[in-house]
């Protein structure tokens, strides 16, 4: 049985992320959630050309650098800038233009005077505090100059980034493509959501729970139902998802019971099982294997009680499928935080409790989920936003102690 850190560096070593040509494809600006393959570059400055941050008075220096209430400078306005005008004056000595929020910059003026700080006399302005030197002028390229990288390549373009894409004008980007992921539960007590129960039976939410996670990181979902405990029909099943996936996701059938064949079938398709259980609670009944005399396909056989599923979800599939899909960094989130309640485990296994995260006082403390946390109890994992993990041989964890929580996608 491996210990959690050795499961996930063998997984991680093991994901090889997209190829950053043959796994691409070109997408318009509104491709939100997708990974950029290629560094951004663009032809424009930000800003475009040196501008106003402040309405007030365009102005030189070295006519305002003295102004008080007592001796103001008296300069002449001569010209109105509103934004999207081009200025045509220059400013020479004792003249100053009114100028607006984010409007270019007249000529030989270096500082813009706040509104509020001068007094208006006709079309003369009074400077009654003297600026520093530059004074809300946003400069040309302070931001970003042309031509240098915009954006990196391996970061997931969200709001900001689209933003920053489209004021740069890049309407064309270079992202990997999504990831394929197989999904199907294996027992023949399972039966669809929408069929009546029978005594004994059991209704597959492994399925859909997986489904949702693995939209969630972009990746599109092929869902190959539930195949019933036939080692035959089994095998057919992952031989179709070994051609069509990139990662295959089973649920149930890797434990050691006489029904469970998911690993006698892997070995037969010439699979390479690098892991058979994991020493964390929930979730020690874990596959992990690849086939590598046929294509690059990781498999994951993950256990079938459902709080175990979304925990060893959490802690390797998604991790794996960041990094697959081509996220240059932060497959994990990790957060130390106070507990606001007492937490238990035996201290055989790293434990995991799920809960919630909530922000007191300024700082986030840890709040577990109330309830039994049997890897059977699917119901009071609603609303679960992070999981807290007790190391081995830690069996109390007290209120305010800190404790490391993983950040899960809720």
């Amino acid at each position: 049985m491996l210990s959690v850190s050795d499961a996930e560096a063998i997984i991680l070593n093991l994901v090889q992320p997209l190829h950053n040509q043959q796994d691409t494809e070109v997408v318009d600006l509104l491709a939100d959630n997708r990974i950029l393959a290629s560094p951004v570059v663009s032809k424009l400055d930000f800003p475009h050309w040196d501008n106003s941050a402040m309405d007030g008075y365009a102005v030189r220096y070295e006519d305002v650098q003295h102004s008080s209430e007592e001796a103001p400078a008296v300069l002449e306005i001569v010209e109105e800038i509103p934004a999207g005008y081009q200025p045509q004056c220059t400013i020479k000595l004792g003249q100053a233009a009114r100028i607006f929020t984010g409007a270019v910059m007249p000529a030989d003026a270096d500082t813009v005077v706040m509104q509020e700080k001068t007094r208006l006399e006709d079309n003369r302005v009074f400077i009654l505090t003297a600026p520093k030197a530059q004074e809300f002028v946003r400069h040309k390229a302070s931001y970003y100059q042309a031509g240098t990288e915009l954006l990196p390549a391996g970061i997931v373009l969200n709001a900001p980034e689209i933003a920053v894409l489209a004021a740069a004008q890049c309407t064309q980007l270079r992202v990997y493509r999504k990831l394929r992921v197989a999904i199907f539960s294996t027992g023949n007590e399972l039966v669809t959501p929408d069929k009546p129960l029978q005594p004994g039976q059991i209704v597959d939410s492994n399925q859909y729970a997986i489904a949702s996670l693995i939209r969630q990181t972009g990746a599109e979902v092929l869902m190959l139902g539930i195949v019933k405990d036939d080692p035959e029909v089994l095998k057919q099943t992952i031989t179709y998802a070994i051609a069509n996936a990139d990662i295959i996701i089973s649920s149930g059938g890797v434990s050691v019971g006489d029904y469970d064949y998911v690993e006698q079938i892997l070995e037969s398709l010439s699979a390479k099982i690098h892991i058979r259980s994991v020493g964390m609670k929930p979730g020690k009944p874990l596959t992990f294997a690849t086939f590598p005399n046929q294509n690059s396909c990781l498999y994951f056989g993950l256990p079938g009680n459902p709080a175990a599923v979304l925990v060893t979800f959490w802690r390797f599939v998604q991790p794996a499928m960041r990094k697959m899909s081509g996220l240059a960094d932060n497959w994990l989130s990790f957060v130390k935080v106070r507990s606001h309640h007492e937490l238990r485990s035996d201290g055989k296994r790293e434990t995991y409790l799920w809960g919630k995260l909530h922000l007191i006082d300024g700082f986030y403390h840890f709040h577990v989920a109330g309830g039994s946390h049997s890897s059977g109890n699917l119901i009071n994992l609603a609303q679960t936003n992070a999981l807290a993990i007790l190391p081995v041989g830690k069996t109390l964890i007290s209120p305010g102690e800190e404790v490391q929580v993983l950040q899960v996608v809720g």
